[in-house]
């Protein structure tokens, strides 16, 4: 009788690229490993077992640090592009039916404690199945997440460069002029973007969207080094502004929720057309309508025109 014998050769496995990629990342065994949630041996040996695998060194071991061989760069490219058509394919499959499971979220900080209160309660009401993660970061950390499939979408304000996303506007949040009560009032006309003084403007420090879109609507980008921009949050801005130190740019979204919180704050709005963001929906680019992405894109709208509608009768 004839016998036969079949060999399959050993192949890479997504465990270890998943360690692999983490070494890259922080170019620390020691942090890779305490960021898989493994002992720094285990993620060693499977390393290691990669390497063989592979038939190539991927990884210098330096005294103090890792450096990435030739071959490993162009393993690490690979391993990204794998691990988000991987996670690609598990939301798919978590979200096929619409808005049901698990979904990763990230909101910018200059939206999120303004619309999320609103939108999670419509959310909750409209899918009672999901359970769904929130994750508030600047705009370029959200993209990354985004397009490496961390997240399964953002809300992000645009104009901003999405290539390889896809982007849904949800609505445009419009900017007013801020600052105390007396300074607003001695205003004897309304004011234009562009005739702001760079030497009073108050803006959020760099990194924030809003604050290279305030920039911009205002024709100071050139001068960026003469704009104080310092405060991490928008909530310092208005309590400044509030109190005579300068003027600031509040989007209409904020406005209610700053406006209580900074009562000695006035605003105004400018004259025609007034400079404004849109705010945005992202997502990965894939051939198909997402379900689940139409559904969770009407609630943000709908959450988000309800809180402009509050803001225009208070402004």
């Amino acid at each position: 009788m004839d016998h036969f014998f079949r060999y399959t050769a050993p192949m890479i496995t997504l465990r270890q690229m998943t360690y692999f990629l983490a070494l890259a990342e922080t170019r620390s065994f020691s942090a890779a490993a305490e960021r898989v949630h493994v002992t720094q041996p285990a993620l060693s040996q499977q390393i290691k077992e990669m390497e063989a695998t592979l038939g190539t060194q991927l990884v210098e071991r330096l005294p103090r640090d890792i450096r990435l061989t030739r071959a490993g760069q162009v393993v690490l490219e690979r391993t990204r592009t794998i691990l988000a058509m991987t996670r690609d394919l598990e939301a798919e499959i978590r979200l096929s039916k619409g808005l049901r499971g698990r979904l990763a979220l990230g909101v910018i900080p200059t939206i999120a404690p303004y619309l999320l209160p609103r939108a999670l309660t419509r959310i909750r009401a409209a899918a009672l199945d999901l359970d769904m993660r929130v994750r508030e970061a600047q705009t370029a950390e959200l993209i990354s997440l985004v397009a490496h499939g961390h997240l399964d979408a953002a809300v992000i304000a645009l104009p901003y460069d999405t290539e390889g996303l896809t982007a849904r506007p949800l609505f445009r949040d419009r900017f007013l002029l801020a600052g105390s009560r007396d300074r607003i009032a001695a205003a004897t006309t309304t004011p234009r973007p562009t005739d702001l003084s760079p030497d009073t403007l108050l803006l959020l420090e760099e990194g924030h969207c809003l604050a290279d879109q305030a920039l911009e609507v205002c024709g100071l980008r050139r001068q960026r080094r003469t704009v104080d921009l310092g405060a991490s949050s928008l909530a310092t801005l208005c309590g400044l502004v509030a109190q005579g130190f300068g003027l600031t740019l509040v989007p209409e979204l904020a406005l209610c929720t700053e406006m209580a919180a900074s009562p000695d704050m006035a605003v105004t709005r400018f004259t025609a057309p007034e400079p404004s963001r849109t705010v945005a929906l992202v997502r990965r680019q894939s051939t198909e309508v997402k379900e689940w992405f139409t559904a969770l894109g009407d609630l943000l709208s709908e959450a988000g025109e309800e809180l402009l509608a509050e803001a225009r009768r208070r402004g």
